[in-house]
């Protein structure tokens, strides 16, 4: 990847989180400043990254793959920064994966050259720029998704006009009962997969699906069924490669997103074609969080006893800062962060830490001092002890539950160390 002209990008106070008194700077110039978080140096709210954190989850995951002899192609909608992106691909990463064409432009415009769009496409002009990519640049290796006959038929009618010199590679797309997209039965596959195969301008690579959805019921009803649905895109891989559908190449099996890919690497293996690829999908484990995916991987490790020869465990690398800026009533402490700021999808931010200027040295402990009840655009609620330490002035960190709805609330974060100097900056294209 080049990431020369985006190391040169220019920042202004215009920027959130960027200080008001700093003059332009660019973003690769970031790090230099001698900014430190608890000095006060940047605005609050503030995002950031710990850089320690990121560098581990990074060596847990190479380990994690060595170990399942699997492959990561993660899922670039959590982050949209393509600076994690390189760091991902220089850790080995086999490609990044995309929800939508504007995503696939963003990879592209910084050299991404494996790309799989894990949806279906199905506009005209999303189809006509994917042609012009493929076609404009050869090395580009391209994987989409299909699901029905309705869907093949607009790809190839598409492609055909385009003629972008080699075939649009494909992937089938499994499917859950009452969910979203992929088809439902073996039946539906194989018919999907025949037209496939008929059509010149495509290419079936393999098969995928998306198990992050079966999260409902006990912890042991959930594995079973996602070990369940990845056996049923397993039967459809079997299906097509005894009727000789795939093209030429590994047969490419890919699932696996933050919560279950552990059973994904397990379970896919067991694909009877030779020269299978086991694709897996994390997004958040660079990241991690301080709750959803916290006690996702914790099962992980109890389902795969191995994972523990990685050593400790993934950690929660992403943070929010705010100010205590109000205690109005006693038992409730307002924040400067809010909707705006923390995603709250899954659940609402977790007080992590606090930090008085002048009075400690370290950020102390705080999660058991208080609990966000509510957000509102700019504020958060906490329920606190009528005793608690906090005053107006004190700074607080949340730790957070699915990444990806924070990260998109922001256009810059900072990488911080472990002394909460600011060591890097970086952009996302949301």
């Amino acid at each position: 990847m080049n990431l020369d002209s985006l190391l040169q990008t220019t920042l202004d106070r215009c920027v959130k989180g960027v200080p008001a008194a700093a003059a332009p700077i660019k973003l690769g110039e970031v790090g230099r400043r001698g900014w430190n978080l608890l000095k006060g140096d940047l605005p609050l709210p503030v995002a950031v990254i710990k850089r320690a954190a990121l560098d581990h989850n990074s060596r847990w995951m190479r380990g994690f793959l060595e170990l399942t002899d699997a492959k990561i192609a993660p899922h670039g909608k959590t982050t949209m920064a393509p600076q994690l992106f390189a760091k991902q691909l220089a850790d080995g990463a086999w490609g990044i994966t995309v929800a939508s064409v504007g995503q696939m432009l963003v990879a592209r415009s910084f050299g991404v050259d494996r790309i799989v769009l894990a949806n279906q496409l199905v506009g005209r002009q999303e189809i006509a720029t994917v042609a012009e990519e493929l076609r404009r640049d050869p090395k580009l290796d391209f994987y989409c998704l299909v699901d029905s006959l309705d869907g093949v038929s607009r790809l190839v009618e598409a492609t055909a006009k385009a003629a972008i010199g080699r075939p649009l590679q494909v992937l089938l797309e499994g499917g859950i009962m009452g969910a979203r997209t992929g088809c439902r039965t073996t039946a539906d596959a194989l018919a999907v997969a025949r037209a496939v195969k008929d059509a010149p301008q495509l290419a079936l690579r393999g098969v995928e699906g998306f198990e992050g959805l079966l999260t409902s019921g006990p912890a042991a009803e959930q594995d079973a069924k996602v070990s369940a649905f990845l056996d049923y895109l397993v039967e459809i891989a079997r299906l097509c490669a005894a009727e000789k559908l795939f093209a030429p190449g590994p047969i490419i099996l890919t699932a696996g997103g933050s919560a279950f890919f552990d059973l994904a690497a397990a379970r896919l293996h067991n694909a009877a074609p030779q020269g299978v690829e086991v694709v897996i999908r994390s997004g958040c484990y660079l990241t991690h969080d301080s709750k959803s995916y916290r006690d996702m991987v914790a099962r992980l490790e109890q389902r795969m006893p191995a994972a523990k020869s990685l050593g400790e465990g993934l950690k929660p690398a992403l943070e929010v800062w705010a100010y205590v800026q109000s205690r109005p009533e006693p038992g409730r402490m307002i924040a400067t962060m809010g909707k705006r700021d923390v995603g709250f999808d899954v659940t609402l931010p977790i007080l992590e830490q606090w930090y008085r200027p002048g009075a400690h040295t370290a950020p102390q402990p705080a999660g058991s001092l208080g609990a966000v009840v509510a957000l509102n655009d700019q504020h958060a609620h906490i329920e606190i002890p009528k005793d608690a330490p906090f005053r107006v002035g004190d700074l607080l960190s949340f730790g957070v539950s699915h990444p990806c709805t924070t990260f998109d609330r922001w256009q810059l974060l900072y990488e911080i160390d472990e002394r909460h100097n600011v060591v890097g900056a970086i952009r996302t294209f949301f």
